[in-house]
């Protein structure tokens, strides 16, 4: 089969087969198994929030009933019993059997469309939500069908108590009754949106204004499950809610929010669909209808963890990224013909290395800035031996001559400076000792390779892990840049070349295709983006590359004082720009950021972006600047 990296997760769900062959369980266990409001995630809204390509439809599908089925019928599959106890940590499944009767139902552009019909707002969302009910009871008849296990007559609607004497309206609870109930509804409302002119409002289909709320009278699905009848809770996943109507994806909410309902909701939303402020995620911002986020409702951030730890997320990523390519790397035959379904294998981590010539320039190089420096030979020994020690202490992979050079070049430079700074006497020495004394760290080494790959093309990203850094958490984005090398990698196979990708030849395809993702950018408000980031990055470069590399690591992000980003109006273009930044992956952003005595509001370049103008991933090096910086990046100054 083609390139199964190159193509998009969503492709997948329209084959059950394949889609369970590539799906990975991670996203079950990172964002709902271990999320504090577990337990309520059936009885109360939930919304689930991430950038596209974050793995939104396929959680949703993976858990519908049909597939829960499928997995728990066939357990001899080492994948299904993977996926069977992750479906069980997130709370579908209970002593092995179904918790949960799940179907997902996409929101699709029809919805919207009844937003511009000529009637008033209470009408036009309460013909959109009953053709959503509709839709949800036919796709939970059809999932609860789908592996033949049971027919129609298997299934059994409990309804909520108090609820009875409105059972006419769904329909009854027989599965028969209730699909006949969804049909009718189904096609009535379908028929108004349908035509070239809207009927009248006394006009409109009696099937489509009669009453009508399987979700609030409904509350358990009775079924039978290896010859023994079981209860299961039943969930509805609207997914794609942000093609909605703004106002109309609210009174969506409000109508889902009653808290007599049992009906699960969830609702799978991009990040733009939210307001500047909810996605700034400012302190104060106020959720929906002013009901509160935990106890009338659950946001689930994918891409964020619950502990809000960066650390953290990037580790539980980085599983989960390596378990999916572990997953599409045997589909692809030119390296499963050769046996290369190891993505570490075909993408090393071992250090780069330079010529001797280029070695050799490094070295005359920084004798030259030494006595420029007024370095002495005995501080020189000095400074190789710390770094020596280092080195031998980290047990460093990537500890070769040129990354010790650029480590003493720096320690050098940062001495220049601490000399400078200091007071003179005229008692003292000719090389006198700094008041805080010389060390060489992570942080040195890091920024020593950052150097070196800016000033001999030594490569700087590669390896597996710095695929996945570079991906923010993204699912799409870490497919698209493993797409990319595998594509190189089969090409190599069907030459019958060596498989493993040189380091340089890795920095070379991710730069390339981070920099064809960032111009395939068309989201609103990308020009101002692409321009805000350019600039960010600029100049986060121009300070990790000074010469006693002062950050360390080098800077990726800039840091504005709290107190100024808490007076920012959200009603200001700069809110939206920052907004659509943040929901298409430009940037990412952390409020209350603790440094220096101070509260920081931190905006972070995105892998993508680094990786475009060479920066590190490694988080906490910043620039402090202002709000206004933020607006003449974006070419709002004067707009």
């Amino acid at each position: 089969m083609a390139n199964p990296f190159l193509r998009r997760a969503t492709e997948y769900v329209r084959d059950d087969a394949s889609f369970l062959s590539i799906v990975s369980p991670s996203p079950l266990t990172t964002f709902l198994a271990k999320n504090k409001h577990k337990d309520d995630m059936f009885e109360v809204p939930v919304r689930i929030i991430g950038s596209p390509g974050s793995g939104k439809t396929m959680l949703a599908t993976l858990a519908e009933f049909r597939m829960v089925e499928a997995i728990l019928k066939d357990r001899t599959n080492a994948t299904n019993r993977t996926l069977a106890a992750a479906l069980a940590e997130a709370g579908f499944l209970q002593s092995a059997i179904p918790h949960v009767a799940a179907v997902r139902v996409p929101m699709e552009s029809e919805y919207r469309e009844f937003w511009e019909l000529p009637y008033d707002n209470a009408v036009k969302t309460k013909l959109a939500f009953w053709l959503v009910q509709a839709r949800a009871m036919l796709g939970l008849i059809r999932n609860l069908t789908a592996n033949r296990t049971r027919d129609l007559d298997g299934i059994t609607f409990v309804p909520r108590a108090s609820y009875e004497a409105h059972l006419e309206q769904i329909g009854g609870l027989t599965a028969q009754g209730v699909r006949d109930r969804a049909l009718a509804v189904q096609r009535a409302i379908y028929s108004i949106g349908a035509g070239l002119r809207p009927p009248k409002l006394s006009d409109l289909p009696e099937d489509a204004t009669a009453p009508y709320a399987p979700f609030d009278a409904i509350q358990r699905i009775r079924i039978e499950w290896d010859g023994e009848p079981i209860e299961v809770t039943p969930l509805v996943m609207l997914d794609d809610v942000h093609a909605l109507h703004h106002d109309q994806l609210e009174e969506m909410f409000e109508t889902l929010s009653h808290r007599e309902m049992k009906f699960g909701r969830w609702m799978m939303m991009r990040l733009d669909a939210l307001s500047p402020g909810a996605v700034l995620r400012s302190p104060g911002a106020q959720p929906s209808h002013g009901r509160a986020q935990g106890r009338d409702f659950v946001d689930i951030r994918m891409q964020v963890v619950e502990d809000g730890k960066k650390d953290t997320a990037r580790r539980q990523f980085r599983t989960m990224a390596k378990d999916m390519a572990k997953r599409y790397l045997p589909l692809v035959e030119a390296l499963r013909n050769r046996g290369a379904t190891d993505i570490e294998r075909l993408l090393p981590s071992e250090p780069p290395t330079v010529t001797a010539a280029q070695l050799r320039s490094l070295t005359e190089k920084i004798a030259r800035e030494q006595t420029k420096q007024g370095v002495a030979a005995s501080r020189r020994q000095e400074i190789d031996a710390i770094v020596a020690d280092y080195l031998k202490r980290s047990r460093s992979y990537d500890d070769g001559p040129e990354v010790a050079l650029a480590m003493v070049r720096i320690l050098i430079h940062r001495y220049a400076v601490r000399i400078a700074r200091s007071a003179p006497s005229l008692f003292e020495d000719f090389d006198p000792e700094p008041k805080t004394p010389l060390k060489a760290d992570a942080d040195v080494a890091h920024g020593a390779r950052l150097h070196l790959y800016h000033e001999l093309g030594r490569p700087f990203h590669f390896g597996v892990d710095d695929i996945c850094d570079a991906s923010n958490e993204n699912a799409e984005i870490f497919l698209q840049f493993a797409g990319a090398l595998v594509a190189n990698i089969e090409t190599r196979a069907i030459r019958n070349e060596d498989l493993p990708l040189p380091a340089k030849t890795q920095q070379k395809v991710l730069s390339d295709k981070a920099r064809a993702i960032m111009d395939g950018w068309a989201f609103p408000h990308a020009s101002r983006v692409r321009a805000m980031v350019d600039q960010i990055a600029k100049d986060c470069l121009a300070e990790s590359l000074l010469p006693n590399a002062p950050l360390g690591a080098g800077a990726n992000a800039i840091g504005i004082l709290e107190d100024e980003m808490q007076a920012l109006s959200l009603d200001d273009e700069l809110g939206a720009v920052l907004k659509h930044a943040i929901a298409n992956g430009a940037i990412t952003i952390e409020r209350d950021y603790g440094q220096g005595g101070k509260l920081w509001t931190l905006i972070e370049l995105t892998g993508t972006v680094s990786l475009v103008h060479g920066l590190t991933y490694n988080r906490g090096g910043f620039l402090e600047r202002r709000v206004g910086y933020l607006r003449d990046a974006a070419g709002l100054a004067d707009a």
